[in-house]
């Protein structure tokens, strides 16, 4: 059965596109978008793709799944793998670290237990026996002032509709590798995770919901680098400098007199 027809006229008034606008923007009369909301005729291949990057949405999910009803496809609950973990002598879960090195192999072999029991292994107190938990090893500075090779311990997330705007997750995807970032969910409105480093010298970029293998909520981290308090501050511009040796001199003064 195809939701064509009932998904075209629901994703677009849901945009606020009115049927002459989608019209102009397909190049065709304002009758044949009522025809194909009304399933009197079918868009051809090069009209459904333009429609498709229109409504942001997936041909699959346009033809196939009933948005209206069941909303979008990337909210649906799914596993989003089977997990393989590792157990110690008390029956307690360890913690499997995936290294910098190791990520792009994480992405092959996350569901391969003889690969994932290679990983190194370690325990935590402290955190709740309520989850499964992954370490993940950062590369690069997007997510100052979490420098490169500290270690982010994650929650497993069972359903991507969980994840909360402006947390912190480790996400393996299909497109991206594994990234660990600020995540804003709009999956209920565009099918689509927003993502954002807190270095602001990275530019945001999304991801489609299914191309999310797995999502670990950031719960804890390990350093050898201490942070400082002046870490979180945005650099200083020539007037803070200029202050900053104002108050050096006034300082030096005060201890002439």
């Amino acid at each position: 059965m195809s939701f064509l027809a009932s998904n075209l006229r629901f994703l677009r008034k849901q945009k606020g596109i009115t049927q002459s606008d989608l019209a102009d923007q397909l190049d065709v009369q304002r009758t044949m978008i009522s025809a194909y909301e009304d399933g009197r005729s079918e868009p051809k291949l090069a009209a459904l793709q333009k429609i498709c990057e229109l409504l942001e949405v997936g041909m699959d999910e346009l033809i196939n799944h009933d948005i209206e009803k069941l909303g979008r496809k990337a909210i649906q609950k799914r596993d989003l793998n089977i997990l393989t973990i590792a157990v110690d002598d008390q029956d307690r879960e360890n913690i499997m670290l995936v290294g910098q090195k190791a990520s792009a192999g994480y992405l092959n072999g996350f569901a391969d237990q003889e690969y994932m029991e290679k990983l190194p292994q370690f325990h935590l107190p402290n955190l709740s026996s309520n989850a499964t938990y992954r370490a993940f090893e950062l590369a690069g500075d997007s997510m100052l002032p979490l420098i490169p090779g500290t270690i982010v311990i994650g929650a497993y997330v069972d359903h991507l509709s969980s994840i909360k705007s402006g947390r912190t997750y480790v996400l393996v995807t299909q497109t991206e590798g594994v990234v660990y970032k600020r995540v804003f969910n709009y999956l209920s409105e565009n099918g689509k995770l927003f993502l954002v480093s807190d270095n602001e010298h990275y530019k945001p970029f999304e991801v489609k919901g299914e191309d999310v293998l797995e999502a670990w909520e950031a719960k804890a981290f390990i350093s050898t680098d201490f942070p400082n308090p002046g870490d979180k501050k945005k650099p200083l511009s020539l007037d803070d400098l200029g202050e900053m040796i104002k108050d050096i001199q006034l300082d030096l003064k005060k201890l002439k007199g």
